[in-house]
């Protein structure tokens, strides 16, 4: 049986690892034991920081609404209240887009809230 060699293999593993930890420090980026770990550990983290980002857009959103509310003299809770009462169905995200690039339209939108309340 003829011998087969490795070499191709392994540099092309070689390969692939250092484009990954391109930009990392010292021995993570040169050292195969420590650019395993190093890859493993970065996916961990972004696939953390998916599920963390959404939670941190969500607060931001949320943030902007209620300083964009507290103009018209309501807080972010009363503001989300009368919203459901009266079945407006933007969600967070919406809301903070007009607040910041639409005032006119936003101002209507509390209008029509305040109107039903009273």
């Amino acid at each position: 049986m003829s011998r087969v060699k490795r070499g191709i293999t392994h540099v092309k593993k070689r390969r692939s690892l250092k484009k990954l930890t391109k930009g990392y420090k010292s021995g993570r980026k040169n050292l195969m034991r420590q650019m395993k770990t190093a890859t493993k550990k970065a996916g961990v983290y972004a696939y953390r920081d998916r599920k963390v980002k959404k939670r941190t857009m969500r607060q931001l959103w949320q943030i902007r609404l209620g300083a964009a509310v507290r103009e018209y003299d309501l807080s972010y809770s009363k503001f989300i209240d009368l919203l459901k009462k009266n079945n407006i169905e933007l969600d967070r995200k919406i809301l903070s887009d007009l607040a910041q690039n639409e005032p006119k339209t936003f101002k209507k939108i509390i209008d029509q809230i305040k109107k039903e309340k009273k």
